[in-house]
């Protein structure tokens, strides 16, 4: 290498030096001024502790027992979803109908909501999907928990829209029993009889339809027919004020068959209060709806097997067979309501007796 060009390769390499060494270990200067604080942010909320909160309910182990007795129930069973593909029935015997009725996406022309008016293809049970959707709060510890039941809100009846069922009380704070009314009340079919004009049953299937539970709990939407029985106050029953639909059918169950999601009712729930065993029925029950059965055959409105013969009838009878089919419907045997379940009894054999 020339001398020249040895001087300009080591004046490069000095050069290269010193500047790393200026560049990559720089002299500290004085401190500068604190800027300005900033704004607080708001504090959010705990959540949960890990998923611990959630397996919980949404294990395997927490999932079997529920969906076995799920299967042996009466919503599970194939006759339940048996008339589910009309828009009527659908609402409560199809797990899409009742999801689309839930939604108000389709209203009928009395401005309920109903399932899709065109029917379904398929009839498919009542399922998880039907009851259960998302939780409102995960914090149950403050909110409650409320099993991620698809509503909580009150019931407006579809045999009188005039009038609301709200299940809430000490037992059920969030309503989660408001879910069973959707389906367990009487539809809108046919009117309740008057006390005075006579009254035309055109269909044997006359009557509030299969589910007059919840107006039976509340004391209400049966044939008030006056006579020695006085009629209890609305909403004024035991079982309406201390339990409800979900403390009763859904209890810790006895041996696997009763309780939860078989909603059949347990004892483990009923000797809380009823510390000397669980009575089947009301005193007398049977008795008394065997001689109002009685009776209404001799009068030509039902036949022995308790459905109704169309014709007309006078405003007594009317109301009797009223009654009586909405007592074979509710199937508790008084207990929903013993002492308006013996009024309406009471009543109506002392109506057609006289």
């Amino acid at each position: 290498m020339k001398p020249a060009n040895y001087l300009g390769f080591l004046i490069l390499l000095l050069s290269s030096a010193l500047f790393l060494n200026c560049t990559s270990d720089p002299i500290a200067g004085p401190p500068g001024m604190d800027g300005v604080n900033g704004i607080d942010g708001i504090d959010g909320a705990d959540g949960v502790d890990g998923t611990t909160s959630c397996v919980a309910c949404h294990s395997v182990s927490y999932r079997e027992p529920i969906e076995m007795a799920y299967e042996n129930s009466a919503h599970g069973m194939g006759g339940s979803w048996a008339r589910g593909t009309s828009a009527t029935c659908a609402r409560c015997h199809n797990n899409e109908g009742f999801q689309d009725y839930l939604s108000n996406l389709f209203i009928d022309s009395l401005g309920f909501a109903t399932a899709d008016p065109l029917g379904y293809s398929v009839s498919n049970p009542i399922t998880c999907t039907g009851c259960h959707d998302n939780h409102r709060s995960f914090d149950f510890e403050n909110d409650g928990n409320d099993f991620a039941v698809r509503t909580l809100d009150p019931v407006n009846l579809f045999i009188d829209p005039n009038v609301q069922i709200d299940i809430r009380n000490a037992s059920d704070e969030l309503g989660r029993s408001n879910l069973c009314v959707h389906c367990h009340q009487p539809r809108n079919s046919y009117d309740i009889p008057g006390p005075t004009s006579d009254y035309e049953i055109t269909s044997s299937r006359f009557g509030p339809h299969h589910g007059p539970q919840s107006t039976i709990l509340e004391g209400i939407m049966g044939a008030n027919i006056a006579g020695s029985a006085g009629y209890p106050g609305v909403g004024a029953a035991g079982h309406r004020q201390g339990s409800s639909c979900i403390s009763c059918h859904m209890g810790e169950t006895t041996d696997g068959t009763d309780g939860g999601h078989t909603w059949s009712p347990t004892e483990n729930t009923c000797i809380t209060c009823h510390t000397n065993g669980a009575p089947s029925e009301v005193t007398g029950y049977a008795q008394d709806l065997q001689r109002l059965h009685d009776l209404l055959v001799a009068a030509g409105s039902i036949d022995e097997d308790g459905s109704a013969i169309p014709g007309t009838y006078s405003a007594e009878v009317a109301q009797a067979t009223w009654n009586y089919i909405t007592l074979e419907e509710d199937q508790s045997h008084g207990i929903h309501n013993p002492n308006y379940v013996k009024a309406l009894l009471q009543n109506s054999i002392e109506a057609l007796e006289n």
